[in-house]
């Protein structure tokens, strides 16, 4: 009777993972096309001919595949001009950032000062400060460094908001290496220097590959400051996607065949280093 009795409730404990799995599998799957469809649909314009483009009955597939939105895009305006202009901007910053904002880190995760709480605390304002509420300071304060229409003037401009998000990820990171590492590599020998060069840095470069790509995409999407502050002549590729809308309507299929080419590098740097980008994103988790 025992036996009769432990069979159904041992089979149906057994499926209570498997209907759990699949619940959970169908909701990523649900994500993903949430997620996903625009990407899509991005894709599906910029390929199909621009009279399909604003069909008032539009075609979950489109019936044929052009190239001419993308002939069109690249003879409306410079292209390569703003994306060179936006990688060099991009990078700049996140070199910069990484550079000063890994020093930060370090500096509020190591070590103990005067202050200390204060500035966490004012990293953290500033990340909550709207960009729009800063554009009419900046603009006086860059005009009167002669730094308005210039590059450089964006690359500060853009380290105002991106310099605040990496030294915050870092610390989050640098927090998650346990400090006997280092002390234990002081105790045989090394300098505090050389144990984190040896020690910890190789640790956190998972973590600085996850935050210079998230910061070079803040730096690249960034619209409203490039438009602003630069002229028609630097301008940088978000501001060159607004050629396509003109007093006479939105050419929106050579906009999405921009918007492709303006999504390469983004694509190409994350194949480059998802596998960096995966362990960085699970290496602060933990705490910090």
């Amino acid at each position: 009777m025992t036996t009769t009795t432990a069979a159904p409730a041992a089979t149906a404990v057994r499926s209570r993972p498997k209907k759990s799995k699949l619940g959970w599998n169908l909701i990523g799957l649900l994500v993903f096309v949430v997620v996903g469809f625009p990407v899509y649909w991005m894709l599906n314009t910029a390929f199909k001919p621009a009279r399909d483009a604003i069909d008032p009955n539009p075609r979950f597939f489109p019936r044929t595949f052009t190239l001419e939105n993308f002939r069109r895009a690249l003879d409306i305006a410079d292209f390569w001009g703003p994306v060179g202009r936006s990688l060099l901007v991009s990078s700049v910053v996140v070199v910069i950032g990484i550079a000063v904002g890994l020093l930060a880190a370090l500096a509020i995760s190591r070590f103990a000062f005067r202050g200390r709480k204060i500035v966490i605390v004012g990293i953290l304002a500033v990340q909550m400060v709207p960009l729009v509420a800063m554009i009419i300071p900046v603009f006086l304060l860059l005009n009167d460094l002669g730094q308005y229409d210039k590059l450089s003037g964006l690359v500060i401009t853009y380290l105002t908001f991106i310099l605040p998000f990496t030294v915050w990820t870092l610390r989050g990171f640098i927090v998650n290496i346990p400090k006997e590492l280092e002390e234990a590599a002081m105790v045989d020998g090394c300098s505090r220097t050389s144990a984190f060069i040896r020690v910890v840095f190789p640790l956190l470069a998972p973590g600085m590959v996850a935050t210079s790509v998230y910061g070079f995409i803040q730096a690249w999407n960034e619209y409203l400051y490039a438009l602003m502050l630069m002229s028609q002549q630097n301008q940088t590729a978000t501001v060159w996607l607004s050629n396509f809308s003109t007093k006479h309507g939105t050419e929106f299929a050579p906009m999405m065949a921009g918007s492709t080419m303006m999504a390469v590098p983004i694509v190409i740097l994350f194949l480059l280093v998802q596998r960096k980008m995966a362990a960085g994103l699970t290496a602060g988790a933990v705490k910090g």
